[in-house]
């Protein structure tokens, strides 16, 4: 089956960077979108960043742009999303999630679209 686990997480001062890693098992990768969503306590799951399939196009919720950036990792069936000048509002769980859509043209920043999903990393920002 399917499994999807982020690592990279922990407590990070604001300002500074951070690289979450997700490795997807249990299927060929490259065949399906990948995307990070985080959740607050109490909040809805918000959409942060997805990358299309094929690696060649990326999409970012306005409050990320510029300061974070997902693309496929070195290792082998893995997506990272590197994360610059953290803000202690960045201080939640990240998640990531694939589709079980083949080779959708347009990643979607709907968390329903998505069927697969890691156990969520905590990235604690200190002010």
């Amino acid at each position: 089956q399917v499994q999807v686990a982020e690592s990279g997480g922990g407590l990070v001062q604001a300002g500074g960077s951070l690289r979450l890693s997700c490795a997807i098992s249990g299927r060929t990768f490259s065949n399906y979108n990948t995307a990070w969503f985080r959740q607050a306590p109490g909040a809805e799951r918000e959409f942060v960043a997805a990358l299309k399939w094929n690696g060649l196009a990326t999409t970012y919720a306005d409050s990320v742009q510029g300061r974070l950036t997902i693309a496929r990792g070195n290792a082998k069936d893995t997506t990272y999303l590197q994360m610059n000048s953290l803000k202690p509002d960045d201080t939640v769980v990240y998640y990531c999630a694939t589709e079980d859509n083949r080779q959708r043209n347009n990643p979607s920043r709907a968390p329903e679209v998505y069927a697969y999903w890691g156990q969520g990393t905590q990235v604690p920002v200190s002010s």
